[in-house]
């Protein structure tokens, strides 16, 4: 086992990683390869071409052997972890047809598939009729074919970035049922595809035949091809295993595997999950998301923009400290630590609701961001604490609905993404909590824990749950901060958690007056 590593692609928003870790879960070498920021032809629409992320991972891989002395022979397995809800058209051949539509993408359309008269009748009845016509919308499936129906027509496989990646590795339409995160006909209770009688085949313009099979994570779904190898550098012959969405494997990359750990994630789009062998809906009629562990669900609450609010305001207030950081030769990361700490708990009256994007149900279309507050002593300063602060309340109010929901205290946090790297924020965040916070002892939180897929489904280790124990530990704890706890908590009870209710019907006002956000 001494002499096998385990080869890890991450594909993410902003880069595509080739990781080799150990089977202690030590990272051994990395080589990353930073994506082409997505395009847009319309106001809203976000595109990647679907070739740009093969060509990414088959650099990333190459790099990797050109800069470490770890042969790629040692290699013992692969695994695929990607970005979710960025989907694909593919034609017979395998190639793509459009762009990739990537999941910050906000087209719709108003021209979807009729529900029959039984199905209408009984959303309506539940009061469910707006997030139905909502998913209808949203689905790419219905937008591209009724805006590009010749494409639709010669779209043999309808797959996720995961699917294409795999096929590419493997020659083989396979996906895994961890990777299931999109507006598709997927039965999200029973992880597979929907049944015959689902409302879903109503709902999307899709047939059975243009979904990948689906397996389990741990699940061999086949082995490298020449001309993966010829482009990679892998050995033809290594088996890929499935793995699971991004999310899901950072989950079990922090060791978040029981229902009283909550995983945070301080990524483009913040989250609190936990890992749960029961049916939670956190958010009635909104399933809760498949894990990364065979059989399990990851019970999410996101904040969809919520740590790409900090690079917005990096962008467009931190021009200071960005050059000062360059000048210095230091990560900017470390200047912004000091602009936080420069500003007390609390950030002296000034309460932001991190609603940046809309949600589905909670918060509802019309939400939106707000900052209150504010007097003449507010800063830059106290707008960056405020920020931060903000995404932890949000966050907080997550935990609480899945504790409710779940009926299991969370008495553990772990934190992963970029974010969890800035002191300055995991302090906070144990403070809003009022619990401890470990950061996950490796920053490749979501590479650690595909490889953690590989090590369970080869037998280097015995399954998942003695993988996840002999891979992940808790990085850094931060405690709790009393006095800083007292302060949140008022702060939160009091202020925070009456905002949306108080702001909401004026946000609808504004959508009515403005058309932003477009109304559902």
């Amino acid at each position: 086992m001494a002499d096998q590593y385990i080869l890890s692609i991450d594909n993410g928003t902003q880069s595509v990683r080739a990781l080799l870790f150990k089977a202690n879960g030590e990272l051994a070498a990395k080589s990353q390869v930073h994506l082409q920021a997505y395009y847009s032809d319309h106001p809203g629409w976000a595109e990647h071409k679907a070739e740009a992320y093969w060509q990414a991972v088959c650099t990333a891989c190459q790099r990797l052997w050109d800069s470490c002395a770890i042969p790629a022979s040692a290699v013992a397995g692969v695994a695929v972890t990607t970005q979710r809800g960025t989907v694909i058209n593919l034609d017979q051949d395998g190639k793509p047809l459009r762009p990739a539509i990537t999941w910050l993408d906000q087209r719709r359309t108003e021209q979807v598939p009729q529900l029959n008269a039984f199905w209408r009748t009984a959303f309506k009845l539940a009061r469910v009729d707006g997030t139905i016509a909502y998913f209808q919308r949203e689905a790419e499936i219905n937008w591209i074919a009724d805006q590009q129906p010749d494409i639709w027509r010669r779209t043999d496989k309808f797959v996720l970035l995961s699917g294409y990646l795999n096929f590419c590795l493997t020659g083989r339409h396979v996906d895994s049922i961890g990777s299931q995160v999109a507006y598709l006909p997927f039965d999200y209770k029973k992880h597979r595809w929907a049944g015959a009688m689902d409302w879903k085949w109503q709902a999307l313009a899709i047939r059975p035949e243009m979904l990948q099979e689906l397996v389990e994570p741990g699940t061999v779904i086949g082995a490298i091809t020449a001309d993966a190898s010829r482009m990679t550098g892998i050995p033809q012959g290594v088996p890929v295993v499935a793995a699971a969405a991004d999310k899901a494997c950072e989950v079990i990359g922090a060791g978040a595997l029981e229902p009283h750990i909550g995983c945070l994630s301080y990524g483009t789009t913040a989250t609190i999950n936990t890992t749960n062998r029961k049916y939670i809906e956190v958010t009635p009629y909104i399933p809760p998301y498949p894990a990364a562990v065979p059989g399990a669900y990851s019970t999410e609450v996101q904040i969809f923009r919520g740590y790409w609010m900090v690079n917005w305001f990096k962008e467009q207030f931190g021009d200071r400290e960005q050059m000062a950081a360059a000048e210095q030769g230091l990560v900017p990361e470390a200047l912004f630590d000091t602009l936080v700490n420069e500003v007390p708990p609390g950030s002296m009256g000034l309460m932001l609701q991190p609603y940046w994007s809309p949600g589905i149900r909670f918060p509802g279309p019309e939400a939106k961001g707000s900052m209150i507050g504010f007097g003449d002593v507010h800063t830059r300063a106290h707008m960056y604490r405020a920020i931060l602060e903000g995404v932890a309340y949000a966050l907080r109010e997550g935990k609480e609905r899945i504790e409710k929901r779940g009926g299991t205290r969370i008495t553990e946090l772990r934190v992963a993404g970029g974010g969890s790297q800035s002191d300055a924020a995991m302090q906070l965040t144990a403070d809003v909590f009022g619990l401890p916070a470990a950061r996950a002892h490796i920053y490749e939180a979501s590479g650690l824990g595909a490889a953690i897929s590989v090590a369970a489904g080869l037998g280097l280790h015995a399954g998942f749950d003695s993988a996840i124990r002999a891979m992940t530990r808790p990085g850094r704890v931060f405690q709790p901060i009393e006095a800083n706890r007292k302060v949140y908590d008022q702060l939160y009870r009091r202020v925070y958690l009456k905002m949306y209710q108080r702001l909401q019907p004026m946000y609808q006002e504004i959508a009515d007056i403005t058309g932003y956000p477009m109304a559902r």
